[in-house]
């Protein structure tokens, strides 16, 4: 639990003062500086806890392990760096520590001590190293509203009678990747899954021990929530392996400064690198594996990777990325592997540009364990409709699939964004775990017309592969013509939407340069 101020929490009016103090800065620059910030908080206020332990720890004489008599000793055992190491706590150097940012925070100066703080941070720790965000003085940012929003920050964690302040630093880097995607919008989705898709995807992939690989990473999202359903169901941090890959650099550090918030260990590869160009976990067989791709990725460069070993149903075309992520997710799968991922709707039904081949190949394979028809509006980036695959290597029912249409569920938080509730979620993915007979639910499983269905592969044939659960539920069908056009006019509208955007800030600089030169229009 969050303090509480007033009928706001904490983190609502830290988010509030931080936004007062963006400026001219828009959110997909300010979250660097702002997440950054969040991330020399976590490791300092981490740092500084293990030091104070240390210090009580060396002083007791009751400690059997720690307690030393002379100072000099205890001050050998508190410097010691592997005493940090043992609890997978950073070593922080003493101006990269928060009470050295705090004090310096009203410095003009003071974007550059940021950065320099960073590179401290990593000089110290090999393991960050080229991961941490070093942004702070390329940023048009007042110093004053530096030391205004280092002041902030420092209330996070201050009271941590019943929480770690590491924990409530986590939450507040959750919670500020979730308000910028919020106010990013489309530009959101390089980096931010909505919390009512990665809940449904969790829930259903239920993860335990082994290896987690996502692909697509964007800031961890996913991991971080996997991490969590693994430890409420009595795993221990540690029991997963987490592997990911991001394409665009600042990206990647934002996923490896989330990563370190959570104490996870973790492998995203050498460097920032395109997924399906090159891959850089080419060996790794993953026992689960989530993402949500780029939705109908245009013109990926297909023909670099033509005859790769990845598309054992097929070569993806180079006008729709879809099945080269599909394909590359199994791929990545180890023989009892399970995958989830978010897909365009298209997906389901397409017939063009080879895709209903390779649809084909992976039903006749036997590997789609479970579909499920998602309703409009629960993306904040796009609105084109979209879906939920999930593959086994190793599927309990042979020769079937789980079809569930969730398309009623949810309710609408904004005009715009629809959200599932705990209830929407648990319906869902009880629905599967009883079809499945995992153990994760008490309940029988039954069809449901309108809801869910099972069905056989040959059942699918009949259908020509097509995988929308509305062809077997028995709900209001979407047909593969309907579908095709929902998803079109949203890919359409959204574009017209971008254009209009764009032509309104082209009218404005051409009627501030008018202005310029004497003439006011």
């Amino acid at each position: 639990m969050v303090k509480t101020i007033g009928k706001k929490t904490l983190f609502q009016n830290l988010w509030e003062s931080a936004v007062a103090l963006r400026g001219a800065l828009e959110p997909s620059q300010y979250k660097h500086p702002v997440l950054g910030l969040l991330f020399i908080k976590y490791v300092s206020d981490s740092f500084t806890e293990m030091q104070d332990k240390l210090r009580e720890w060396t002083a007791d004489p009751n400690n059997e392990d720690y307690f030393e008599e002379d100072e000099a000793d205890r001050l050998d055992i508190i410097n010691d760096r592997d005493e940090y190491a043992a609890e997978n706590v950073f070593w922080v150097p003493a101006d990269a520590r928060w009470d050295f940012i705090q004090t310096h925070s009203k410095q003009p100066n003071i974007a550059k001590l940021l950065d320099e703080a960073m590179k401290a941070i990593e000089r110290e720790n090999p393991k960050t190293k080229g991961l941490l965000y070093k942004g702070f003085g390329t940023l048009n940012i007042d110093p004053d509203k530096f030391g205004q929003l280092i002041d902030l920050l420092s209330d996070i964690g201050f009271d941590s009678a019943t929480h770690k302040s590491a924990d409530v630093l986590g939450q507040a880097y959750e919670y500020f990747l979730g308000k910028f995607a919020l106010q990013e919008g489309k530009g959101a989705g390089a980096f931010y899954t909505v919390e009512s898709i990665v809940k449904v995807l969790v829930n259903i992939l239920a993860p335990e021990k082994g290896q987690l690989y996502e692909p697509a990473i964007g800031s961890g999202g996913m991991v971080v929530w996997s991490e969590k359903f693994m430890e409420q169901h009595g795993g221990n941090r540690g029991d997963l392996a987490i592997y990911g890959q991001e394409y665009t650099e600042v990206t990647w550090k934002m996923a490896a400064m989330n990563m370190i918030i959570r104490g996870l260990d973790f492998d995203l590869g050498p460097h920032n690198g395109d997924t399906l160009l090159n891959d850089l976990h080419k060996n790794l067989r993953a026992d689960y594996c989530l993402a949500n791709p780029p939705f109908n990725q245009e013109k990926w460069g297909a023909a670099k990777v033509k005859g790769d070993v990845r598309w054992k149903y097929g070569e993806p075309s180079d006008g729709n990325a879809n099945y080269a992520w599909i394909q590359h997710m199994i791929h990545h799968l180890n023989d009892k592997g399970r995958a989830g991922v978010v897909m365009a709707n298209g997906a389901m039904t397409s017939n063009s540009s080879n895709e209903n081949v390779i649809r084909k190949g992976i039903i006749e394979d036997d590997l789609v364990e479970c579909m499920v028809a998602l309703p409009p509006k629960l993306f904040i980036n796009t609105q084109i409709p979209a879906c939920l695959f999930f593959f086994s290597k190793d599927k309990k029912h042979k020769g079937k699939t789980l079809f569930i249409d969730a398309r009623h569920l949810g309710r609408l938080e904004t005009a715009a964004l629809r959200v599932f509730d705990e209830e929407d979620i648990l319906t869902i993915s009880d629905t599967y775990h009883a079809w499945a007979q995992s153990g994760e639910t008490d309940k029988e499983y039954e069809d449901i017309p309108g809801f869910c269905k099972v069905a056989d592969v040959s059942d699918i044939a009949k259908n020509d592969f097509n995988l929308s659960p509305g062809r077997y539920v028995g709900a209001a069908e979407v047909e593969e013509d309907e579908a095709e056009y929902e998803e079109e006019m949203a890919t359409l509208t959204s574009q017209l939407a971008e254009q209009i955007k764009t032509s309104t800030e082209l009218d404005e600089k051409i009627r501030q340069a008018l202005m310029g030169v004497g003439y006011n229009v």
